[in-house]
């Protein structure tokens, strides 16, 4: 018999995208996601939010920021995502800003 292997399956990571919220905690960040929905009777979209707390390691993301996080294994009861990539930085602009008012 012959032994063929299949190629292997990459697993889909299913990311989300968001804006912090929250940078008070350690290590912890709370990202709020909205989506549309549309109401089944009224078939009007309504906005819903969900609030989600994630694992940053190095505290870089800070309150505004929009990030991209991921699922990981729970490190406690309520956290378990971690921080991807921060797609857009509110606070970059406002340093760049400073440094040059002040030259």
């Amino acid at each position: 018999m012959t032994d063929t292997k299949q190629p292997a399956q990459h697993k889909v990571i299913k990311s989300l995208r968001g804006t912090v919220v929250s940078d008070a905690m350690d290590k912890s960040r709370t990202l709020c996601i909205q989506r549309l929905v549309k109401h089944p009777t009224y078939r009007k979209y309504l906005r819903r939010t969900s609030k989600i707390i994630y694992h940053d390691e190095d505290n870089t993301s800070r309150l505004g920021d929009e990030v991209l996080i991921q699922p990981c294994r729970p490190r406690s009861k309520r956290k378990s995502f971690e921080l991807m990539r921060i797609l857009h930085s509110k606070h970059e602009k406002t340093q760049e800003h400073a440094a040059e008012t002040t030259t």
